[in-house]
């Protein structure tokens, strides 16, 4: 089952709330007959998109090819959280890696937030783009854990945005009898993901970037030219670029070990008047600190989107606002009944250490993906360091490549099994507080 047609009408953008509060662009024709390009680029999402940009605007001829619309993916679905830092938290980087190169990872991710701020800025995308990410605590242990972290990010790093809310505060930001304390992160924001991903597309096509939509590659001959084959067409390049994280099928089985899709859902409820002040009075992003996690913020029409649940399969679950309601009823019990207008799934990249997967497959052929919820700025920087990279400064791309990433155990047949098993665990951790 191809997970780009298992859960979508082909050529269409999910019935989301995003989607209905975006205007797509004109749709770009499919390819067709043969093309010769600079680099080709598989996958219409951030990473795709940022590539293309920089590269055009770097002087090369760049071919674009995404098999449904640009935006389509994970990309136009997410919870529009453009956190600080990589996945992983900078305690756990300095353990892992050391200081140093952990600190070359923190000073990457500051150039991923940077990069996507200062496209908006440039490109005037209207994605309703604002600050402020507080990182809840469900258990006194886990807000121990974020003073520690803000104490150690200011001493260490001198990184002084972050404020820590004890309840008290918190119940100002987010009154939720679920939280217990939490960490504010002003130089985290938030945005309407599908109109970014539709503005950098706009950029693209205006750098000179030819996009094909409808275009899936089925294909990829490997040389020192590389030809990149679709249903109706083909492009001869040097260089290829892999921007498909989710959705990359088969096309790169090193890859496809190494990124696990998951699926990911959030609903959308009626808008919520002056009843936001009791669910959030200030106008931040919210994701906590449970395994699976709950993520939500304010849509620009008083809405709550409400991120939570998982499902490890190919198909979405039948009932997704129901999904949705669980966990949203814990976290905010008095929208137990509240009406949902809009609820969607969406597949996502996720590694082992949940930390993005970067890789060189063959000597000109690039490929990014596995940022496992952390894709709003990674995935768009990843694709700029792409772009760098075939355009000769390489050092951002291979600090990130440098990171070892293991392959899922069990093999193509027993990866999502064992997953779902231990994410069950974790779940069961979750709901008994442990």
């Amino acid at each position: 089952m191809n997970l780009l047609y298992a859960n979508d009408r082909r050529g269409q953008y999910p019935a989301s709330w995003y989607a209905a509060t975006a205007t797509p662009l004109d749709r770009f024709a499919p390819l067709k007959g043969a093309h010769r390009a600079d680099v080709v680029v598989i996958g219409g999402g951030y990473t795709g998109l940022s590539a293309a940009l920089h590269l055009a605007q770097a002087g090369r001829d760049v071919v674009l090819l995404e098999a449904q619309r640009v935006g389509f993916g994970a990309s136009g679905r997410n919870g529009g959280q453009l956190g600080t830092g990589q996945r992983q938290d900078q305690i756990t980087l300095e353990k892992a890696f050391g200081t140093d190169r952990a600190r070359r990872l923190w000073d990457l991710a500051e150039d991923a937030t940077s990069l996507v701020k200062n496209l908006i800025a440039q490109h005037e995308i209207d994605c309703y783009l604002k600050p402020g990410i507080v990182h809840t605590a469900s258990r006194m242990g886990d807000f121990e854990e974020e003073k520690r972290y803000a104490a150690h990010m200011q001493k260490r790093y001198s990184y002084d945005k972050l404020e820590v809310l004890d309840r008290a505060a918190l119940q100002s930001v987010c009154p939720s009898p679920d939280y217990v304390g939490g960490l504010l992160d002003m130089g985290a924001a938030h945005l309407h993901p599908l109109r970014y991903a539709l503005g950098l597309a706009a950029a693209a096509r205006d750098a000179g970037v030819r996009i094909f939509e409808g275009s899936a590659v089925h294909n990829i001959e490997e040389g020192t030219r590389v030809k990149v084959a679709t249903d109706a067409g083909h492009v001869i390049a040097d260089h290829v670029v892999q921007g498909c994280n989710g959705y990359l099928g088969g096309l790169n089985r090193k890859v496809a070990a190494r990124v696990m899709p998951i699926n990911n859902f959030i609903a959308a409820t009626e808008p919520l008047g002056s009843g936001v002040k009791d669910v959030l009075p200030r106008d931040v992003a919210v994701a906590d600190s449970r395994f699976v996690v709950n993520y939500f913020r304010l849509s620009h029409d008083g809405r709550l989107l409400f991120g939570g649940g998982e499902s490890y399969g190919y198909k979405f679950p039948q009932d997704i606002a129901a999904k949705v309601r669980k966990p949203m009823s814990i976290v905010f019990p008095h929208l137990r009944d509240i009406r949902i207008d809009y609820a969607w799934g969406g597949t996502l990249g996720i590694t082992i250490r949940r930390l993005p997967y970067l890789a060189r497959v063959s000597p000109n052929i690039l490929s990014a993906s596995g940022y496992s919820g952390h894709g709003v700025g990674t995935a768009t920087h990843a694709g700029k360091l792409m772009a760098d990279a075939i355009t000769g400064q390489s050092d951002g791309f291979d600090t990130l490549a440098a990171i070892p990433t293991l392959p899922f155990p069990g093999g193509a047949a027993m990866r999502s099994p064992l997953l779902a098993l231990a994410m069950s665990w974790y779940a069961i951790r979750d709901r008994l507080g442990v």
